[in-house]
Parts: C-alpha cells; sequence; structure tokens
C-alpha cells in the first residue's frame, strides 16, 4: 500500500495530504449482505477493557435483539442473530487481545421477542425517550471510536450537528457506500435528529474529492433546508473529531465539542440511529470493508456484530486466501496486525486488510530527522518520547496521552521505526502511573 505524502504549509502542518490510488471498495457496487454465520460470538470486553456481565446461560433461547449482557452503567449488549447459547468460548478482537465471549448458535429464523413495526413520523419522540432509546438500543461511534453516542446527545442547547461523512482511514468506504445506496434515509435520521433535540441546523462534512457522496446529497438536500453540505480538504486524519470540528466552524474546544455545543456523529451512527427510530432495532449488524490482494476486488460488506470472519469468508466468491499473509484489523494507518482471521466483528470495526507480506524493511536507528514530529497532529515529539520510554517523570512532560494513533509517525519515519507502537506503550505507561 503506497502513499506519496506531502507536507500542506497552509495548515499549520497539521493534517497531511494524502494522495492515494483509489484502492478502497467502490461505494456504488453493492453492498454484500445475506452472509450467514452459524456461529455468533458476543464478546464480554471491548477495546477499552470495558466488561460486560452476561444475562444469559448455557441452553437459553435468544431472540435477535434481546440484551444478553451489560456493562456496571448498564450500556448493553444485544444478539445479533436467535438461537441457543450454548457455551462461552475465549475469542481474538480487533486490538488483538483475545476476550471471552458468549458463543450463539443461529437458526436462522430471525426472531425478535417483540414486532413494532416501522414508524412513519421519525420525530415523534421526547428527547427523554430519544436519549433512553440510544442507551438501551447500544448505539455506538462506528467510525471505530465505540463510544456511547447516548452520552454525546446529553447537552443543553445543542447548537449544531455535524455529521461526519469523512472516512476515518484511506481505502475504507464503509460511510460512502451508505451515502450512495441509503441516502434518503440518513437525510431523513438527521433531520428527525435535528427536530428531536431542537437543534437549529445540521452540516454533513464530505471530503473535497469525494464526488459520488456529493452527488447523492445534492439530490436531496433542498428538500431539507436545516441541513447542508460542506467539503474539507482530502487530507488525514480529517475525519478525526477534533480536526473536523475545526474544519467546520473554525473552532477548538479544551475535551468534547459539548463545551462549543456541538454533536458530532458519523455516517455509520446515523444510519443506526435511522434504524432505531424507524424500526425499533437495536444495534446488530455493521459494514466493513475488505481490502488486499487476497480480494479479487475490495467489497463492503455488512455483516452481524458477533461474526467469526474466518467462517464467512471463504463463502465470499472475491476472497482468495494466499500463502504468507498479512491481516490488519482495521484500516492501514490505525489497524492492528492480527495472527488470525478468526477475528470476531465487534462495533469498532471498519475494515480488514488481508494482503501478501511484502516483507518490510528492517528497523535502523533514528536518523533524529524531526519528520515525525511535523507530521503529528497534536504536536508530540514521538522521537524524544521513544527516546525516554523508561523515564517515566519525563514521559509525563511529553503528553504521550494526547496520542490519537493515528500512525502519520510510523508511516513517515526514513529508519521504519514503528513509532506509533512506542507511543502507544508510553500513553498506557503514563496512564497506569
Amino acid at each position: 500500500i503506497i502513499y506519496n505524502i506531502k507536507k500542506d504549509d497552509d495548515t499549520m502542518n497539521k493534517p497531511v495530504k494524502l494522495d492515494v490510488a483509489n484502492l478502497g471498495p467502490n461505494p456504488q457496487d453493492k453492498i454484500i449482505t445475506n452472509l450467514k454465520p452459524q456461529i455468533i460470538y458476543i464478546p464480554l470486553e471491548d477495546k477499552s477493557g470495558l466488561t460486560y456481565n452476561h444475562l444469559v446461560k448455557e441452553g437459553d433461547y435468544v431472540y435477535k435483539g434481546d440484551i444478553i449482557a451489560t456493562s456496571k452503567d448498564n450500556f448493553p449488549i444485544h444478539a445479533s442473530v436467535s438461537g441457543y447459547v450454548v457455551r462461552g468460548e475465549v475469542k481474538t478482537i480487533a486490538t488483538g487481545q483475545k476476550v471471552k465471549c458468549l458463543v450463539i448458535e443461529n437458526d436462522f429464523k430471525e426472531k425478535y421477542r417483540t414486532t413494532t413495526g416501522s414508524k412513519r413520523n421519525l420525530s415523534n419522540y421526547r428527547k427523554e425517550d430519544f436519549l433512553e432509546l440510544l442507551k438501551t438500543s447500544g448505539i455506538v461511534g462506528l467510525s471505530g471510536s465505540a463510544f456511547p453516542t447516548y452520552q454525546k446527545y446529553q447537552i443543553k442547547n445543542p447548537k449544531l450537528l455535524i455529521v461526519n461523512a469523512v472516512e476515518c482511514e484511506p481505502y475504507q468506504t464503509c460511510d460512502k457506500a451508505l451515502i450512495y445506496h441509503q441516502v434518503e434515509y440518513l437525510l431523513e435520521g438527521v433531520d428527525a435528529i435535528l427536530d428531536i433535540m431542537q437543534i437549529p441546523r445540521a452540516i454533513i462534512a464530505i471530503s473535497e474529492n469525494d464526488f459520488i457522496s456529493a452527488e447523492e446529497l445534492n439530490k436531496y438536500i433542498g428538500t431539507y433546508p436545516n441541513i447542508t453540505v460542506m467539503s474539507v480538504p482530502s487530507k488525514y486524519p480529517c475525519g478525526w473529531e477534533r480536526e473536523l470540528v475545526k474544519l467546520v466552524v473554525n473552532q477548538t474546544y479544551h475535551q468534547t465539542p459539548s463545551e462549543l455545543g456541538i454533536i458530532t456523529n458519523n455516517i455509520s451512527t446515523i444510519y443506526a440511529i435511522y434504524e432505531m427510530l424507524k424500526y425499533h432495532r437495536p444495534l446488530t449488524e455493521r459494514i466493513v470493508s475488505l481490502i488486499g490482494d487476497n480480494f479479487t476486488k475490495p467489497i463492503n460488506i455488512k455483516v452481524k456484530i458477533g461474526t467469526n470472519m474466518g467462517e464467512i469468508l471463504p463463502k465470499i466468491k472475491e476472497y482468495h486466501p494466499k500463502e504468507d499473509t498479512i491481516i490488519i484489523a482495521g484500516g492501514p494507518m490505525m489497524g492492528t496486525n492480527i495472527p488470525t482471521t478468526d477475528l470476531i466483528v465487534t462495533k469498532d470495526l471498519n475494515g480488514l486488510i488481508i494482503t501478501s507480506n511484502y516483507h518490510e524493511k528492517p528497523m535502523t536507528p533514528c536518523i533524529k530527522c524531526g519528520k515525525c514530529s511535523e507530521v503529528c497532529p497534536v504536536s508530540l515529539i514521538p522521537n524524544e518520547i521513544i527516546k525516554n520510554i523508561n523515564n517515566p517523570s519525563m514521559l509525563k512532560k511529553l503528553k504521550p496521552n494526547r496520542c490519537i494513533e493515528c500512525g502519520l509517525c510510523s508511516y513517515i519515519c526514513p529508519a521504519k521505526i514503528k513509532i506509533r507502537d512506542f507511543v502507544i506503550k508510553a500513553k498506557k505507561e503514563v496512564k497506569n502511573d
């Protein structure tokens, strides 16, 4: 995967220009669905370390959408299929961690406990009911953060909803595909959120070179006077919440956008909210971009939360496994190298790369060029963090906890040092100190 990185002097050397070949899935292609896993694995721990207590036991029958586990603050996990709970098992998630999972044998009946039908007026909810529904439906940020969405909406007098349609990483087109195939529903969902939350306006932010999304949105945007489309530079990491807010409103905040009266959601999250409002459905499925030379072409697939990728990959006609491959959960910049395709789909998994191992050049000593500092979007000095990796007092001063794990430092390094890994380690050291 090749990038040509250019420093853009008019942006205070923060975002970095990525001139990339169009290797991601074509958003106009059909999203592959109807992949039916025999077994579902529901992780009882997420990437942040938050654990969940299971509410069901071996032998219990569960309906699709049933709450089967909750965290200590009652945030739920739902069954993504109907069937019997058969056992517990340890499986790998996108971080590379092995975590305990509830195992459900799919009966392929897709039965819900109650049938609610569809709702005509999506905005016919009180704010309090909307917030409760966001929580009980398990809606989270689907760009990769998995942050509980209901917490973003606990804000007084919101002024603006920013809909993030800038893909989190290069080559991922989950959101673009949703815009192309579901644009009317997405706009209906945004409009309903504005009504329910009494937000004056919404801005949908897209990349300046995303002509497909612009064309689709402009077909219908005229009927929604409180929703506008805004293009932002096609740079990485402009999909990062802090950078996007700055580009859209030319303001910064200390901790969260709520300080400015702003709520942000990405496109996939908006669509999950739409389905919640329209059909009263919890979050049980998501779209994942599949790329790499183990696929005849890159594709987007819609899969159930808890799917074992190792089970469904052989069912995908575009997939042709090769020997000596690299498997990356996530995207090329922020993804995690994992040892197996037996990866469980969690709410934060937006991409999977399976490609030939090109045996990257080995690391050499740091040449102190400073490129890692130049491209860092939060102005860290990564080479100094590495130098002081065993010096806790100095690490605190270097503030590795500000790292957003974007991976630009590792990519730009001419010595091929895996700088991001060192900074993440330092980040954990500071947190645990």
